[in-house]
Formats: structure tokens, sequence, C-alpha cells
């Protein structure tokens, strides 16, 4: 290597290292294996709900996904959204019912694993009713933020035997068999709805965090 060769390198590198905020230098290969060690582990370590890329190429086809014979489209939020789909309005009645309209309207990204009313029916006759009345809020607002995770998850993102951390701090698991996605024992009916703040996937069983 000629003196004009090395010394730009060292500039580069100087430059690289500055604007990391190391305090290795570059021509010490022992360390660099260690931060490229620690680095993978850090990202290992994080959840997979926050680290996934909030690109224009995961933005959704803007003509939308089609739920109730409605297009769903990326360039509304998933409230808005939610409010075109009949087959969800219980969960919007109860979204309203919990203040959390605002949160969910706010810039995210958001997962929200959405049961259709279908699946609110499916809960013990009066479990509704008793969840959306003034004194169980706080309740209500539990298990709704058990239904939704902190980042853009799509279903490719999900992996089999993968657990997510949901708003709530409870975790939920994902199974999938056979192409068949599954969050503890739902089934994920609808996937990828695309809004701008998030994505929806809309699913057939309530998801009921721990007593």
């Amino acid at each position: 290597m000629n003196k004009s060769f090395r010394a730009t390198a060292f500039i580069l590198c100087t430059v690289a290292t500055s604007s990391l905020g190391l305090l290795s230098s570059c021509g010490d290969s022992n360390k660099g294996d260690t931060m490229t060690t620690e680095a993978a582990g850090t990202e290992s370590a994080m959840t997979d709900s926050m680290t996934m890329p909030n690109d224009s190429s995961r933005m959704g086809n803007p003509a939308g996904v089609m739920v109730d014979g409605v297009a769903m489209t990326p360039d509304k939020t998933i409230v808005e959204n939610a409010l075109n789909a009949p087959s969800v309005s219980t969960l919007v009645s109860a979204v309203k019912q919990a203040d959390l309209v605002e949160t969910l309207s706010g810039t995210g990204p958001f997962t929200v694993f959405a049961p259709t009313n279908a699946a609110f029916d499916k809960l013990p006759k009066g479990a509704v009713a008793g969840l959306m009345k003034p004194e169980s809020k706080e309740k209500l607002k539990g298990v709704l933020t058990y239904h939704v995770i902190a980042g853009r998850l799509l279903a490719s993102d999900l992996k089999d035997g993968q657990e997510l951390t949901t708003v709530n701090g409870e975790k939920i698991k994902v199974t999938i068999k056979n192409g068949t996605v599954m969050i503890n024992d739902a089934t994920v009916q609808i996937p990828d709805v695309v809004s701008s703040n998030g994505v929806t996937h809309v699913i057939d069983t309530v998801l009921l965090p721990k007593e």
C-alpha cells in the first residue's frame, strides 16, 4: 500500500469512527470483531416489533386491501380505515370507549390484530357489555392494548414460535402452520392492511390477557 492510499484510508476510517462515536482504532481488528459481535447481540436481543424498517417499500399498495368490500388504503390511519369496515365495528366502539382513538391515530407505527364482530360474539354472554361499562374502562383498555404491538409488522415479518410484546406489556405468541398464521388462538383472516401509521391484521378471535 503506497503512502497516498494509506493516508486516504486513515482519513476515511477516522471520519467513520467519529461519526459512529467509537473510541476504538480502525486498525485494531480484534476490537472491530468485538464490536461486530456486540452489535449482533444487541440486535438479536431487541424485540422484532421494534426493529422493523419503516420505508416506502413497506407502505402497501396505494389501491389498498379490501375489507368488507371497502378498500383500506395506506393514506389513512388505522382508525380511519377501521371506521370504513363494518365487520370490525365492535372493535371501533371499544376503542372509542377506552379513549384510544387518539393514540391509534398517532404517528406510531403500530401493528394491530383486529378482532371481527364475530370474534367478539364468541365471548361469553354479557362479556362485551361488561367491558363497555364506564367502570370497566381500564380493563377494556388492557384488553385492547393486548392486541397492539409497537412497530410495523407485516405477515412476512412473523415467524413460527415468535413471541411479541404487546403495548400492555404481556406477550403473544405467533404460530405458523401450512401457511396459516395464528396469534395465540386467533387465526389471521386478512393480513397486511397497511395504514399510514401502521398495519392491521384481521383476526377471528379476541385475544385475552392473563388476569
